[in-house]
């Protein structure tokens, strides 16, 4: 516990969670925002497409959106790394922001498995391709649903210290 101790109390963590300045914590959390709006913005559309919405769009193009994707994911690890870091001693301890990494995890893994299934030049069985398909669609949707929740209770359900001794 020390040790996140020191990460909360470092000189960077401290301006960021005390600074006035709109470059401090407002510019963190926008990134943030902005880095889970393209990351699952992009994906949820795929995912969306592949679930039969607007299937008059070709799915090809939507290649393109995985580097945009990964663009949003690295915003969103670095400034959450850095709230992770003003907020260590209570983030760290929280078991909803493990929930949250794990589904981020999965989310992850389920567009990876997404891109390779729909975006390979494979000669596979269309009506197997297509089950598949959907299936990783809906479960990218339902991890990234549930990353979003597990993230933002983390700011509530642990943060106050009655919820915490109500559960045990």
């Amino acid at each position: 516990m020390e040790f996140l101790t020191s990460i909360e109390q470092s000189g960077f963590s401290t301006w960021v969670r005390e600074s006035t300045s709109v470059w401090a914590y407002p510019t963190v959390l926008f990134l943030h925002t902005l880095g889970l709006g393209f990351l699952v913005g992009a994906s949820m559309v795929i995912d969306l497409r592949l679930l039969g919405f607007s299937n008059e769009l070709p799915i090809e193009p939507m290649k393109k959106f995985f580097p945009v994707m990964w663009f949003g994911f690295w915003v969103n690890a670095s400034s959450g790394l850095v709230l992770v870091m003003i907020d260590a001693t209570k983030m760290l301890v929280n078991p909803l922001f493990y929930i949250k990494i794990g589904f981020i995890a999965l989310a992850m893994v389920s567009g990876r498995l997404l891109a390779r299934l729909v975006f390979s030049d494979s000669n596979a069985d269309a009506s197997a391709l297509r089950f598949k398909a959907k299936a990783l669609a809906s479960a990218s949707l339902f991890f990234w649903v549930c990353a979003i929740t597990a993230g933002r209770l983390t700011a509530y359900l642990f943060a106050n210290p009655s919820v915490t001794a109500s559960l045990r």
